[in-house]
């Protein structure tokens, strides 16, 4: 059993910066794969992010170059640093912890959601 909380994010103009994060608790946080998807009004969830415990990271093609997924494991703590933001970036943000026994089973955890809104 894991409990993401959510925070940061916000408000901010095209070609600003925003900051997200992700503290988990419950459960062993090293054990699991972190990430951050996004859902914009009218579309599907999409991956944004993933890291794993040993810092190997995989984005998705529009926000390569510009977001940043980071995590401290001492913290239990993943972050999001998104740079260069653009309006088709307006979404909710939401973590992920995600774990995976083969032959066994998967597990899959949701933070609450934050808001992050691009505009001029």
């Amino acid at each position: 059993q894991v409990q993401l909380v959510e925070s940061g994010g916000g408000l901010v103009q095209p070609g600003g910066s925003l900051r997200l994060s992700c503290a988990a608790s419950g459960s062993i946080f090293r054990l699991y794969v972190m990430g951050w998807y996004r859902q914009a009004p009218g579309k599907e969830r999409e991956l944004v992010a993933t890291i794993t415990s040993g810092g190997s990271t995989n984005y998705g093609d529009s926000v390569k170059g510009r977001f940043t997924i980071s995590r401290d494991n001492a913290k239990n703590t993943v972050y999001l640093q998104m740079n260069s933001l653009k309006p088709e970036d307006t979404a909710v943000y939401y973590c992920n912890a995600h774990r995976t026994w083969v032959g066994a089973g998967v597990l899959d955890y949701w933070g609450q959601g934050r808001q992050v809104t691009v505009s001029s």
